[in-house]
C-alpha cells in the first residue's frame, strides 16, 4: 500500500499548478486536463477539484500563476538593471519565455470562455525604469527625452507582439515572405526598437 503524502493546502496548490504549467508547455491548454494534472502530481481527480473547483477555475488559476512567475522574472531582471543600464533585451527574453510556455494560448482560450483581465500595471515598473534611463541618456546628450507615455506605448507594443508571437507569429511572417527562422530576428528588432526609444 502506497504511503499517502501529506501536503499543506498551499503546497498542494503549488504542485498542482506546477504540473499544469508543465502540461501547458508541452501541449497547450487542451493538455491541461484534471485527470492529467492529477496523474502528474500523484493525487486523485477529486483532490485537484477540491483545490480549484472546475477545470476552467484551474486554468484561470494557472494564468495567474504564470503572471506571478512573470512578475518574479521581471523583478529579477530589474534588480540586474539597478547595477547598470536598463536592458530591453532582458525584458523581451523574459516575456518571450513565458508566452512560449503556452500562456498566450491559455489567455486566448480563457478569453473565449468569457474571462477578462481586471489587473493593470504589470509592466509599470519596467516603464518607469526605462523612462528613467531615457531621461538619464538625454541629460548626457542634447536630444529631447521621450515622454513616459511614449515609453508606455513602446513597451505595450513589444508586450503585444511577444504575447501574440506563439499564436500568430508564423502567419504574420509568412505574409511578408519571411520564414519561421526569422522569429529571433523579429524579437531582436523589437529589442532594438525599444532601445531606440530609450536611447535615441
Amino acid at each position: 500500500m502506497a504511503t499517502r503524502v501529506r501536503r499543506t493546502p498551499e503546497e498542494a496548490r503549488r504542485q498542482i499548478l506546477e504540473a499544469a504549467a508543465k502540461l501547458l508547455a508541452a501541449g497547450g491548454p487542451a493538455a491541461v486536463q484534471v485527470r492529467a494534472v492529477a496523474a502528474e502530481v500523484g493525487v486523485s481527480d477529486a483532490a485537484v477539484n477540491h483545490h480549484f473547483g472546475t477545470r476552467e477555475q484551474l486554468l484561470s488559476a494557472l494564468l495567474r500563476f504564470g503572471g506571478a512567475a512573470l512578475k518574479s522574472e521581471l523583478h529579477a531582471a530589474l534588480e540586474g538593471w539597478s547595477e547598470g543600464t536598463a536592458d530591453p533585451a532582458e525584458l523581451v527574453r523574459v516575456l518571450a519565455a513565458l508566452y512560449a510556455g503556452g500562456y498566450a494560448e491559455l489567455a486566448l482560450a480563457l478569453r473565449q470562455l468569457g474571462w477578462r483581465d481586471t489587473g493593470s500595471g504589470l509592466l509599470d515598473e519596467v516603464v518607469d525604469r526605462l523612462h528613467a534611463q531615457a531621461l538619464a541618456n538625454c541629460a548626457a546628450g542634447a536630444r529631447t527625452a521621450p515622454t513616459r507615455e511614449a515609453v508606455q506605448l513602446a513597451v505595450a507594443a513589444v508586450h503585444q507582439a511577444v504575447a501574440t508571437e506563439p499564436l500568430f507569429g508564423d502567419e504574420f511572417r509568412r505574409s511578408v515572405g519571411l520564414d519561421a527562422g526569422a522569429r529571433d530576428r523579429v524579437l531582436d528588432w523589437w529589442v532594438e526598437t525599444l532601445r531606440a526609444v530609450v536611447t535615441g
